[in-house]
């Protein structure tokens, strides 16, 4: 494979990932860090871009799809994680996040003060997904075009906001607040999920394995690796504009103030830093690069689900998840990722253990047992992080992983019971062969 085509690739993949609704994400993470910003961004690029480096390549090396992969628990599991992951993505969050950045950014900047924003919020997103819907149910190349054409201006966009930001800084970076002051790279690594980046390559990484097996490479060793060169390059660019942005949000305080949400902090820098016009131009970028992410999450979404339950029409579940993401959008945006998080604090962790496990399962013996206990282990201790984000009381099972689980108040004490877990399964697994072998020889 050519070094052009897999730069190619590199570039498609980095398109996958980079949708308009991860630039929210670094500026908000810029501001509530201040002085520890470069810590907290260290931690968001260890699962805002490492780690779906690693999903798309454990999809790679193991030749299959996210149902494929999950179903090594159990068929049961492939089917029901498999179906939450594109819900996550797609109606219930990924979606109608596209309709309510692009509403934060595109939007909200030209509002007059007196208007009101929640009966904007639902004309506008009545218009999206009108729009969306259509373009879902007419395939045809402008969305491609538009998305290859899109990216570009993104990212020459972007690179003259970070120099002028850079050559006319908005002000002296702050303080850290909250968590951001005792635990800036656990804070950050948490923060990460946000970008649901990890659940798109587990999602369309066959995309990307079928771009490399048109060139010709069939050996899944070569895949593999190129699979992982490929998504270097993604990486590189990932991290380059998650670190610009993050320093324009920490060095945007004293110019605009605390915002919400990061659409609000893009926005508004961007009419300190350019004026009118500026925020014109990036207002229209923004949003057709919404709408491109949309169409495509929706017919994405729309094939699963008519795949697995062929009496549901394509069509049917376009105009369905259409209206549905609409109705969610109108929570807005800095309500729609409050909710989110719970949910992607529970199934995050089974992401990466699920992808950490694909890349041992030769050194275990794909046994399912392992698979089991590991998954096992992570989700007793991410429902409660999950749930206690949501604020249930689980105070009692709170008291006791706090006392017992290494770095569970940093958001990560799944680690460990996930490990103990795995080697559970693995000495079952031993014992029941024995078992066998003993009856057999009996």
């Amino acid at each position: 494979m050519s070094k052009k085509d897999l730069i190619a690739v590199g570039f498609m993949l980095f398109a996958l990932f980079f949708g308009a609704g991860n630039m929210i994400f670094p500026p908000a993470l810029g501001q509530a860090a201040g002085e520890n910003v470069w810590i907290a961004i260290a931690g968001f690029l260890m699962t805002g871009v490492g780690l779906p480096v690693l999903a798309v390549s454990a999809i790679a090396k193991t030749g299959s799809d996210l149902q494929q992969l999950a179903s090594r628990v159990h068929p049961v599991f492939g089917v029901i994680f498999t179906t939450i992951m594109y819900l996550a993505i797609g109606p219930f969050f990924g979606i109608p996040r596209t309709g309510t950045v692009s509403f934060e950014i595109g939007v909200t900047p030209f509002l007059p003060e007196t208007a009101d924003r929640s009966i904007m919020l639902a004309a506008y997103t009545v218009i999206y997904f009108i729009v969306s819907l259509w373009l879902a149910l007419n395939p045809s190349k402008l969305v491609d075009r538009i998305g290859k054409l899109l990216t570009p201006l993104l990212l020459i966009g972007l690179t003259l906001f970070f120099i002028k930001s850079v050559w006319t800084p908005m002000g002296e970076i702050q303080k850290p607040t909250d968590a951001y002051a005792h635990a800036p790279l656990f804070k950050g690594f948490i923060d990460g999920y946000l970008t649901m980046d990890a659940i798109a390559a587990l999602v369309f990484g066959i995309i990307v394995i079928q771009a490399i097996q048109q060139k010709g490479i069939t050996n899944k060793k070569q895949l593999t690796k190129l699979c992982i060169q490929a998504g270097l390059i993604a990486a590189s660019g990932l991290t380059l504009v998650y670190l610009s942005l993050a320093f324009i949000g920490s060095s945007s305080v004293q110019a605009i103030g605390y915002r919400d949400n990061g659409g609000e902090i893009i926005s508004q820098a961007a009419t300190y830093l350019f004026g009118q016009a500026g925020t014109v131009i990036l207002s229209i970028i923004i949003m057709l690069a919404c709408l491109t992410t949309s169409v495509g999450l929706l017919s994405s979404c729309a094939s699963y689900f008519s795949k697995i339950s062929p009496k549901l029409s394509y069509r049917m579940l376009v105009i369905v998840m259409s209206v549905f993401s609409a109705f969610i959008a109108n929570v807005g945006l800095t309500k729609l990722i409050s909710l989110s998080i719970p949910v992607l604090i529970i199934i995050y962790p089974l992401a990466i253990t699920l992808v950490a496990l694909s890349f041992l399962h030769d050194y275990f013996g794909g046994k399912q047992t392992v698979y089991i206990g590991a998954i096992a282990g992570t989700f007793l201790v991410s429902v409660v992080d999950g749930l206690k984000t949501a604020g249930f009381n689980v105070s009692a099972i709170l008291h006791v992983y706090e006392k017992t689980l290494p770095l569970f108040e940093q958001g990560i004490g799944w680690l460990t019971p996930a490990l103990v877990g795995g080697l559970i399964g693995l000495l079952l697994n031993k014992t029941n062969h024995v078992t066998r072998t003993e009856r057999k020889a009996s």
